[in-house]
């Protein structure tokens, strides 16, 4: 329940919890633009209003959003009908949906799927006919081809990471592992109905069919072990610090894993160009159409980027059909998706049917208005789209598997870590380094503790870093790319109202037992004689660090507490 005016002055059960900020949701916005403070009350749940009439008058959903093509199940066609998609913004704009829950002041949901999506759920039912199964469809896609140890962190539209144990645990990451970022549903398109379109400011317009783009007599194959990563990774740092509001809510509050690499085969972009007699101009763009339905801001489309002309002529742009060795899931954009080699995964558009060569970067939303690198000083009430960079390349990062933070780590004078670095734009890590003293002193990880060095991948590493501390302390990584790029030192310099892009150096706090010490030794011993375990740390055990006997020792041997006078 959210504090109105009427509560104002008596104390409730989470008074406490109000206080002192850890449900900032609930508290008055304080307006000091007058002579005096006005408390700004956050209003009550929504209420809920269906305006039947106008729901009506829409028509029969069934056939207006009817399934577009054979063989295409969960795809409606949006870009070439604006009127579809008027009629789609009355739906959504004559109701009211249930409030989303907010886990950026309020705490995250222990659940596995972390965040249900169900706004977008509604949203997709409200529009009815081809989208009514398509959160059902799609949930059960994942079910199907992810690894039951994935972490959900929003049900609808899928957002998914591998646990930390599992993101680093091999070079190339396995399919079922490797994290999703969707923006819709999961359309089903089959092979023999797929048909690609390239057109616009081309010579020759053309369609083409998957077995098509793979007769080699026409394409030459490209394969390439390509790293992709989310902008959103590691953003559940930037949500601890301060919320924010990016591209929808919810954010999904990713963490380390919102990144893989897979080995990727298909054709340049470049070469189908050529086939269709190539560029005219003014174009220097390509526009990429995905199948998916995406809502933003309550208005529907199909889900459309564009990459500038430069990258695809540098043969940077793969049409893939192929990922470590089996046709790409349906999960990562069966039959045909877009891999865009160093830049962010949004980017690489999954379930292409459309390509559109355009004079200018395209219009649509997800281009536009989302992933967007913006100011400190923008923020929910003066943002503007064309204050935030457009992100494409990813700057260099890094971030720590293992440990965790908050863990205990019984060591005898090293702590095994392990993580992963990455640069984007053709940039690879260098050089990584580690502290265990919060950035004070650096150690480099030897190369042969580093994966493969490559052009478009990350490289996995391990470490043994020294520690002679015992108790907290806070271990650092950071990476150094081969164009001695690094990373800031601190979330606070990366942080960002859209919440992208978390590229300061990587921090974990843990509780340092060195071993290797006679006096920590013998009270381990102490408690494995008792049985005692040493988890959670936090817990008071009756195991005195002294004996009375040892305890009167010392006072003989040493001066008082107080001197005399």
């Amino acid at each position: 329940m959210e504090i109105s005016m009427e509560m104002d002055t008596t104390n409730r059960p989470d008074e406490w919890i109000i206080e002192q900020g850890m449900a900032g949701h609930k508290l008055p916005i304080l307006d000091q633009s007058g002579s005096d403070t006005i408390n700004l009350y956050p209003p009550n749940p929504t209420k809920l209003m269906k305006d039947e009439e106008a729901i009506r008058s829409v028509g029969d959903r069934d056939k207006l959003f009817a399934r577009e093509r054979p063989g295409w199940k969960g795809y409606v066609e949006w870009e070439n009908y604006p009127e579809k998609k008027a009629k789609a913004h009355k739906l959504l704009t004559s109701q009211t949906f249930p409030a989303c829950p907010d886990f950026m002041f309020g705490p995250i949901p222990p659940t596995n799927p972390v965040l249900s999506g169900d706004d977008f759920k509604a949203w997709h039912a409200a529009i009815g006919g081809e989208m009514t199964t398509v959160a059902d469809d799609s949930w059960r896609t994942v079910l199907r081809e992810k690894h039951p140890d994935m972490l959900h962190l929003l049900q609808f539209p899928y957002n998914g990471e591998p646990p930390k144990r599992l993101v680093t645990s091999k070079a190339i990451t396995p399919n079922p592992l490797h994290f999703v970022r969707n923006h819709g549903g999961i359309p089903y398109i089959e092979k023999d109905k797929f048909e690609l379109s390239l057109d616009g400011l081309v010579a020759h317009p053309k369609t083409y069919t998957l077995d098509d783009l793979m007769d080699e007599s026409r394409f030459p194959r490209m394969e390439k072990t390509v790293t992709m990563q989310c902008s959103g990774t590691r953003r559940i740092e930037q949500i601890a610090l301060y919320g924010g509001q990016g591209d929808e809510v919810p954010q999904a509050p990713w963490a380390e894993g919102a990144i893989g690499t897979a080995r990727y085969v298909g054709i340049s972009l470049k070469k189908l160009i050529k086939d269709c007699g190539g560029l005219i101009k003014p174009a220097k763009h390509l526009e990429l159409y995905g199948a998916e339905t995406y809502v933003k801001d309550l208005e529907v489309g199909n889900y459309v980027v564009s990459v500038p002309w430069s990258k695809v002529k540098a043969n940077e742009v793969i049409l893939a059909w192929e990922m470590n060795g089996e046709p790409l899931p349906k999960i990562h954009g069966y039959p045909l998706r877009v891999v865009v080699l160093g830049y962010i995964g949004a980017r690489s558009v999954k379930w292409l049917y459309r390509i559109k060569a355009i004079e200018n970067p395209s219009r649509a939303p997800v281009q536009t208005r989302e992933y967007l690198y913006f100011n400190q000083q923008v923020g929910k009430y003066n943002q503007r789209p064309t204050d935030g960079i457009q992100i494409q390349e990813m700057p260099v990062s890094s971030a720590i598997m293992s440990p965790w933070t908050k863990q205990a780590i019984v060591h005898v004078g090293k702590i095994r870590c392990k993580g992963w670095a990455y640069s984007g734009g053709g940039r690879w890590p260098e050089r990584v380094e580690l502290s265990a003293d919060g950035g004070f002193t650096w150690y480099s990880v030897p190369p042969e503790n580093l994966s493969k060095k490559g052009k478009w991948t990350w490289r996995t590493w391990e470490y043994d870093l020294p520690c002679d501390v015992e108790g907290w302390i806070e271990i650092v990584c950071r990476c150094w790319d081969n164009s001695l790029n690094t990373q800031p030192l601190n979330v606070r310099a990366a942080w960002n109202w859209g919440l992208h892009v978390t590229s300061s150096a990587h921090r974990i706090k843990v509780y340092s037992i060195n071993k290797s010490r006679e006096t920590t030794k013998k009270r381990l011993d102490k408690y494995e004689q008792l049985g005692i375990p040493l988890a959670p740390l936090t817990r008071y055990e009756t195991v005195p660090g002294q004996t009375p006997e040892e305890y009167e020792r010392y006072w003989k041997e040493h001066d008082p507490r107080d001197v005399d006078e």
